[in-house]
């Protein structure tokens, strides 16, 4: 099923997230916090490579706490719910990603300002991330609609996305002022609680085979 039935009843509202921990074989997803500045600063404050489609790299652990800092602000305004990504192996955060565009009511929610640490690029860390969220989403939290949108000059997060097995929706023209102040058009994907078993199989599969999912960006 990759539409909708407009005559189809939408279903009761959906639930905001709340603080909880997602755990699987090799990460545990966490509500970001500044305890988790050094950590990430240490893994990937400082390459160009990780944050080259969202902002300029926020640098050592002042800059990193700042950026949580900002995360938090929009957690308080109920524009985003960011998470921490650890590591099991180390127990060191390693990444983040977060719940955007949250609206219950419509049952609609999206996956974004996702980034981790080179080292754990095309592996488990990132597909069991995207299992363990889009799961949360769907199965716990009740959402219909889960998102996901990239730069589109970010060829690889396209190319991932289409392998989560997401449905490339279009394109939104001039959505945004990118980091180096020109236009980005934002490419939109999106998974539909239909279609969420048959992804879920997917990404189960892709972590028998060691293989890894997709890397979304906002």
């Amino acid at each position: 099923m990759t539409g909708s039935d407009p005559q189809a009843p939408a279903g009761p509202p959906a639930r905001m997230p709340q603080d909880i921990a997602l755990v699987g074989a090799h990460v545990r997803i966490e509500p970001l916090g500044r305890q988790h500045a050094a950590d990430l600063s240490a893994e990937l404050g400082h390459d160009q490579d990780v944050w080259r489609w969202l902002v300029p790299p926020p640098g050592d652990t002042s800059g990193m706490a700042d950026f949580i800092g900002a995360a938090l602000a929009e957690r308080a305004r109920g524009d985003r719910f960011p998470f921490a990504i650890v590591e099991l192996a180390s127990a060191r955060a390693v990444g983040s990603s977060s719940y955007l565009d949250i609206a219950p009511k419509e049952r609609r929610i999206e996956i974004g300002w996702t980034f981790y640490a080179r080292r754990v690029w095309r592996s488990a860390v990132n597909t069991e991330s995207k299992l363990l969220l889009l799961g949360h989403a769907f199965d716990d939290l009740g959402y219909e609609r889960v998102a996901l949108k990239t730069h589109h000059r970010n060829e690889r997060s396209q190319a991932a996305i289409a392998r989560l097995g997401a449905v490339r929706e279009g394109v939104l023209r001039h959505h945004m002022v990118d980091r180096y102040g020109g236009w980005r058009d934002s490419v939109y994907y999106s998974v539909l609680s239909a279609e969420w078993p048959a992804v879920r199989a997917g990404l189960l599969a892709a972590l028998d085979r060691g293989e890894s999912g997709a890397t979304a960006k906002p």
